[in-house]
């Protein structure tokens, strides 16, 4: 979500989520027209006694560790524990060119942030702590609040690339598979890899990073494109020249839904199976039709 649905109230689109069946209200962390996403998470921390409050995700270089950890923290407490934190190494070009943030090359950008996610995991645990890294000093800190959740929220942490799916493999709770997107937009490209056979690698570089803890793990899509129709061939005939690859690998990609509900929850179980897809991220247009899914697959 970047703001409220149409026609309500940030509170009310909340609740309106919780009545659908939807577990988790996600913020981006983008410069464009999105709500701020501590603010709103604390507001719907308040609007919704039950629901999780998650960032997917945070930039990073927008904000020293030391901050993004106290947020995190008091967002934690507020919600008495209802917190997934999503972090990233920053990818959408407009966002740095706009803020004269500098936008350094992939390795530097992925370097400060696995930086920044030892920073703020020292934050969480008890006690102050030293820390001498490239990117980040630390000396004598003591990060206060500290989460209500012992140790800090689970971490969520996505990518398309072999070095941050491998790591995000052996280092985070929740594995965001997605496309790669290089050229710091979402293009033709990143559109072709999140196709079936490249989400295949993807979840093999996960599978390496984690070892014997693969089962462990929550693995987490991105679903861009979603439509319910009783016409789904129809749909994907008509939709994949936009994504220059075929109707049946479009309806394949994990990266959409297209489909009857019946077809959809059929098409979600299977990729459940292929490649241990449990957590599924859609659009703030899609939630109202997707509902009979979730109702189909809550808790299984």
């Amino acid at each position: 979500m970047s703001g409220p649905l149409p026609g309500m109230t940030w509170p009310d689109t909340v609740r309106r989520l919780e009545d659908l069946g939807y577990s988790t209200v996600f913020l981006p962390d983008h410069f464009d027209e999105q709500f701020g996403p501590f603010t709103a998470l604390a507001a719907a921390a308040i609007a919704s006694p039950t629901i999780t409050l998650g960032t997917l995700v945070l930039d990073n270089d927008y904000r020293h560790p030391f901050v993004t950890a106290k947020e995190v923290a008091t967002l934690d407490v507020i919600s008495e524990g209802r917190v997934e934190l999503g972090v990233g190494a920053g990818w959408k070009k407009i966002d740095y060119e706009q803020s004269g943030i500098t936008m350094d090359r992939p390795k530097v950008r992925v370097d400060r942030m696995i930086e920044g996610i030892e920073v703020m995991r020292r934050a969480f645990a008890d006690g102050p702590f030293d820390f001498a890294g490239e990117h980040y000093t630390v000396t004598g800190y003591d990060g206060l609040p500290k989460p209500h959740r012992p140790g800090g929220p689970p971490l969520l942490v996505g990518g398309g690339a072999p070095r941050m799916l491998r790591w995000a493999g052996a280092n985070a709770d929740i594995v965001g598979v997605n496309p790669s997107i290089h050229s710091g937009e979402i293009d033709m490209e990143a559109a072709r890899d999140g196709l079936a056979e490249r989400i295949d690698q993807k979840v093999a570089w996960v599978k390496e990073g984690a070892g014997d803890r693969f089962d462990d793990l929550e693995i987490n899509a991105w679903v861009p494109v979603v439509e319910v129709t009783d016409d789904a061939a129809g749909y994907a005939e008509a939709a994949a020249p936009l994504f220059d690859t075929t109707p049946d690998e479009l309806l394949a990609s994990p990266m959409t839904m297209i489909g009857s509900t019946g077809e959809i929850a059929e098409r979600l179980q299977a990729r459940r199976e292929r490649w241990a897809y449990s957590y599924h991220v859609v659009q703030a247009p899609s939630v109202e039709a997707l509902a009979p899914v979730v109702a189909q697959l809550s808790g299984t």
